[in-house]
């Protein structure tokens, strides 16, 4: 069995470890909400995307507190996706 099916040393001891196909649908569940954040953020009012990039780097480490880097990564992610999101927005009349 793959040790990625085990539990993490965060889940509660009586967790039962995750099937192969509960991730699978698990990383399809969260490619589309990131598709769908994207497809929001591209339609949304730069202060609205202003926000998402503030909120990231709020949780990013901040001076005198222990960077985690699951959280360095979420606020990278979330910048990503107001970058993707500015791809979609619609062309502006000249």
């Amino acid at each position: 069995m793959s040790e990625s099916l085990h539990p993490t040393p965060h889940a509660p001891a009586n967790s039962p470890a995750l099937s192969n196909a509960e991730l699978v649908q698990l990383r399809v569940r969260v490619v589309a909400l990131e598709n769908m954040v994207i497809a929001l953020l591209a339609n949304a009012p730069p202060e609205q995307q202003a926000l998402v990039r503030e909120m990231a780097s709020y949780i990013s480490p901040r001076p005198g507190y222990t960077p985690h880097t699951v959280t360095m990564h979420a606020a990278d992610q979330m910048r990503s996706l107001v970058d993707r999101a500015d791809r979609f927005q619609p062309m502006q009349a000249s």
